[in-house]
């Protein structure tokens, strides 16, 4: 039987001290669940943070199970990680930028959540930065000493998931609460909204190895 092993709750505190202290400067991630639920109201928000989070429980396994670390030590794998992501989020700020008809207030047809929430998982899980955070950020809390490395860093790695639900969520109510506002501004907001996409897709492109 593999043996499971439990971080100390010392060791959890301390992790979600840390975590809660990251998770409150916005990032990629949040930007997009900004974005999405200032565009198109809250539940298609909450149904982005709820994608953003399943693409980083499978950055979780990768960590546990060592996949982050070949993506990092491999160039090769760690770029098509890259470019990949980098593609996708241009893509979306560029059919973005090329829309016809801009979003009209009360009258546009929010996407569905269904679709809202995988887009959001597609984002995270090739955001290679998502890894190489939990590559650099979970062994800081993993006690070998104690034995299965591996359920430690599935337990932290949980942890995190759930206190970034609970954060990105906030974001996300925050920005479905200001968007009667923005979308009396809708040219503007298709226009940035677009340009934050492509932007976040630049900075994934020039994401480098450490």
């Amino acid at each position: 039987m593999v043996p499971v092993v439990f971080p100390d709750s010392t060791q959890v505190w301390f992790f979600c001290l840390a975590a809660l202290a990251l998770l409150a400067i916005p990032g990629p991630a949040v930007l997009y669940i900004v974005v999405q639920s200032a565009e198109q109201g809250r539940r298609v928000g909450l149904a982005s943070v709820a994608g953003i989070h399943l693409g980083t429980l499978v950055h979780v396994v990768a960590a546990t199970v060592g996949l982050s670390a070949l993506i990092v030590t491999s160039a090769v794998a760690f770029s098509i990680v890259k470019y990949a992501g980098a593609a996708y989020l241009i893509y979306l700020g560029l059919r973005k930028l090329l829309e016809r008809t801009p979003p009209v207030a009360g009258k546009r047809r929010a996407e569905p959540l269904r679709r809202a929430c995988a887009r959001g998982a597609v984002v995270n899980v090739l955001n290679p930065k998502t890894a190489l955070f939990f590559l650099a950020f979970l062994p800081q809390f993993v006690d070998a000493d104690r034995g299965a490395v591996w359920s430690q860093a599935l337990v932290l790695g949980l942890a995190f998931v759930a206190l970034g639900l609970l954060s990105d969520s906030v974001y996300a109510l925050a920005a479905g609460t200001a968007a009667s506002v923005l979308r009396r501004r809708a040219s503007a907001l298709r226009y940035g909204s677009g340009l934050v996409y492509v932007g976040l897709g630049a900075t994934a492109a020039f994401a480098k190895r450490t």
